[in-house]
């Protein structure tokens, strides 16, 4: 078994202390395999808020970390900083690679850069960045469960949060569905929820799951939606997989509210 802990906008800097200690203790009670960090893991791109967000992931000392930028990970009262090193803060916290790739026995995980120093919200995924996923994806083997995660998502549940979605993302879904992705992940618009794909931006023929984390430890909460991540817990050898949502309560910390089964599709892939 395989378990993935995926955090999302915590925005270190609007970071509440009991909640970053509860996702602490659940860290540790679970022991994931692997932590995601999908972006907006500062507030301001800050020094002191990478610092803080770097001190954080050296706490859940996790067996492997992949982590991308968010829009809010770049510069925005620094033009200056925003147009020549938009990413400064951010490699100095999590290094260079702004496309890493985790892959085991159990999984292969593709992070995807989204952001881009012109668009202040918005994020982007090019041409290009979808067809070297793609590819990446066609190598992958046939127990391996298959996750792309990008920070804004690739789809949304209503109308009303339609302008959040990922520039590129109907070409995106249709390459990397083709190509055998079981699951996309992101966060951004701090709304959880997991939902399938089929019919959706051109994806037919296979099932692809889209798997959405809220704001794991910000003040920065929807009023639907408290903090939250979630725990992917994946069995390559019945091909089984679940994805738990965990939200926080005061007093109590993070306890299970969701558990959805996803059967990975391997027709055409």
């Amino acid at each position: 078994m395989s378990v993935l802990l995926q955090i999302s906008d915590p925005h270190f800097g609007t970071e509440q202390a009991p909640v970053v200690d509860a996702l602490l203790t659940l860290a540790h009670a679970q022991r994931p395999d692997l932590v995601v960090l999908s972006g907006d893991i500062t507030q301001r791109a800050r020094r002191a808020q990478f610092a803080a967000a770097r001190r954080f992931v050296e706490r859940l000392a996790p067996s492997a970390l992949l982590a991308i930028p968010g829009n809010h990970d770049i510069p925005l009262f620094n033009p200056v900083a925003r147009l020549l090193w938009p990413y400064a803060g951010y490699r100095r916290a999590f290094g260079d690679d702004h496309a890493p790739v985790h892959e085991d026995a159990s999984m292969l995980v593709l992070g995807v850069d989204t952001t881009r120093r012109w668009r202040h919200v918005d994020g982007e995924v090019s041409a290009a960045q979808v067809e070297a996923v793609a590819a990446r994806l066609r190598r992958a083997a046939p127990d391996q469960l298959r996750v792309v995660v990008t920070h804004q998502p690739l789809h949304v549940p209503s109308a009303g949060d339609a302008h959040n979605l990922l520039h590129g993302h109907e070409r995106a879904l249709r390459r990397w569905a083709e190509s055998g992705a079981d699951i996309v992940m992101g966060g951004h618009i701090h709304l959880p929820y997991v939902r399938t794909l089929n019919a959706y931006g051109g994806v037919q023929g296979r099932t692809l799951w889209c798997v959405q984390a809220g704001t794991a430890v910000s003040s920065r909460t929807r009023r639907e939606a408290p903090n939250s991540v979630n725990l992917l817990r994946y069995d390559p050898r019945g091909r089984s997989c679940h994805v738990e949502r965990w939200d926080y309560a005061a007093g109590s910390g993070f306890g299970r509210v969701d558990t959805v089964a996803i059967a990975p599709d391997r027709r055409g892939a």
